[in-house]
């Protein structure tokens, strides 16, 4: 028997208010996913491999983000520590750090986790990234709790990620960051950050750096006109050199991701845009096809008004003018997930579980086959594949 919904007064206020969102130039619909009250239908059939767990790495291991090298090793960098926010203590005497695995096999097997970075303050959600050099350049923010405080900072490798800097280097005061450098065609390298202008209330924007690195530019502020509380960004480079940025929104308060662009290698940004579904932590892969896949952490609205978060990607094939999906990879919630594509053009997900003795999974997949329509009623499941 089809089961039957109510809609509320107050529902149909917040669709007439998002539906005013849509006016915004490029917004595409809401995503309905994200606002019909359903049990959650995702089943555990998912064929997925942990990565990393305990070991050198703590009991407790988040925000992972992977890349391709230069010699073809896939090296997956997290946070490390105890909790989603580790703070000094006998077992953590310098608080959270940084680790790394590799695979020199497409994933297939790991090495075990390995500290490469570990200074007094909690070193936190890293991202690893080569330039077309061969430098690897590691990002991360430290974290204060008390006063509250961040910078963002980064180490260096010259030999694929073996051995790094044991010194960091600040490029970024009183900010955070949560995606990869990213190279420009022009040479620039660009990094989204963000700011707190008020208790929990943060604005983003980038810095940009002219010389691979070594000097770094103040922030330049994206969708300062907004009123969203907006922080996660990550970016790509579309074929045409624009540079597209994807923000994340708030399950909380019902709002979108958001979006926006910059012509000119980002010394100027337009509005904040409406992307059209919620979403945490953005990443971006292109694949050698063209495509772009945008993976994020997605949400289903429980009958309870709570949240089910899940693991989850949107494909675009028209350079980011619309997004396919959401495909769902893993109904566990931690996500903050990075994809790489594999040799065999299959694609690698690395990810994580939130909670207690939180550890690191990958998933392989398919890339999905064509169907029809943008936005999915529901998330259509990938046919994950064996990693062994």
């Amino acid at each position: 028997m089809n089961k039957v919904y109510t809609v509320k007064p107050t529902f149909l206020l917040f669709l007439c208010l998002i539906l005013a969102d849509y006016s915004l130039k490029g917004a595409i619909p809401f995503a309905l996913d994200n606002t019909i009250k359903k049990e959650f239908p995702i089943s555990d059939s998912l064929l997925f491999k942990v990565i990393s767990r305990g070991a050198a790495a703590g009991e407790y291991q988040a925000f992972p983000d992977a890349i391709r090298l230069d010699n073809g090793d896939i090296v997956a960098v997290f946070y490390a520590g105890n909790t989603h926010i580790t703070q000094v203590s006998e077992a953590y005497p310098r608080a959270g750090r940084i680790c790394l695995v590799r695979s020199k096999d497409e994933g297939r097997t790991w090495s075990a986790p390995a500290v490469i970075f570990d200074d007094a303050e909690d070193n936190r959600d890293p991202h690893i990234m080569q330039l077309k050099d061969g430098t690897v350049l590691l990002s991360f923010f430290n974290y204060q709790i008390k006063p509250k405080h961040g910078e963002v900072r980064i180490i260096r490798s010259s030999d694929n990620a073996e051995t790094w800097e044991k010194e960091s280097k600040l490029i970024s005061p009183d900010s955070f960051a949560s995606a990869q450098i990213r190279e420009l065609k022009s040479g620039i390298l660009i990094l989204p950050v963000y700011i707190e202008i008020a208790k929990n209330d943060y604005r983003i924007g980038i810095i940009r750096s002219l010389d691979k690195g070594i000097t770094w530019e103040k922030i330049t502020r994206i969708g300062e006109e907004s009123h969203f509380n907006v922080n996660e960004t990550d970016m790509i480079q579309l074929k045409d050199k624009t540079l597209y940025a994807a923000i994340r929104g708030s399950f909380k308060d019902r709002i979108n991701m958001r979006y926006a662009m910059s012509k000119d290698d980002g010394k100027s940004w337009t509005n904040l845009m409406n992307l059209g579904f919620i979403g945490d932590a953005p990443s971006f892969t292109r694949l050698k096809s063209g495509d772009i896949i945008l993976s994020y952490r997605g949400y289903f609205v429980n009958k309870d008004n709570t949240g089910s978060p899940y693991t989850c990607f949107r494909i675009s094939k028209n350079d980011g003018e619309s997004w396919q999906g959401p495909y769902l990879v893993d109904k566990q919630g931690g996500a903050y997930a990075s994809t790489i594509e594999l040799k065999d053009r299959g694609i690698l997900m690395v990810y994580y579980e939130e909670g207690v003795g939180s550890a690191i999974r990958a998933v392989r997949f398919k890339k999905p086959k064509k169907v029809k329509g943008i936005q999915f009623k529901e998330p259509l499941p990938v046919n994950s594949l064996p990693l062994d």
